[in-house]
């Protein structure tokens, strides 16, 4: 699986981190942008934004992940390199039926990417791998 997204979406959220930057918001233009091109995630993922909802996990060794606090509560881990998240929307909406180019946990990391509102964490390189191994655990 090719790990980026379509040239559009690339090119809308480079453009919401270049008016984010100069001007402390998003216009409107990027704002609809954002809602055709992303659909009923678009919403949802400022919202989470807005929230301050998304943390990026960082490691001594360089390794990194996301994690989600949705709108249910629970925490969602997501992978930005591989477009990945843990949600059942994922799963079912972006893997199953096709319908969405990323779920709004995944699109909520690359608005906080770009509008430089994600949380930091900096954890040892075990607590990082008790992380990526709980969503396995409660699966299985």
């Amino acid at each position: 699986m090719d790990s980026t997204l379509p040239a559009v979406a690339e090119e809308l959220l480079k453009e919401i981190k270049k008016a984010f930057q100069e001007t402390s918001h998003v216009p409107d233009d990027l704002l609809l942008g954002l809602k055709f091109i992303f659909g009923p995630s678009a919403v949802p993922a400022l919202d989470l934004v807005d929230q301050r909802s998304v943390t990026r996990v960082m490691s001594p060794s360089g390794r990194t992940a996301y994690q989600v606090l949705g709108s249910s509560g629970k925490l969602y881990t997501c992978y930005s390199s591989c477009h990945f998240c843990t949600c059942p929307a994922f799963g079912f909406t972006v893997l199953q039926k096709s319908e969405s180019l990323l779920c709004k946990h995944i699109l909520a990391v690359y608005l906080s990417q770009a509008m430089g509102a994600c949380q930091e964490l900096s954890v040892s390189e075990e607590q990082l791998t008790s992380i990526l191994l709980a969503e396995e655990e409660d699966e299985g």
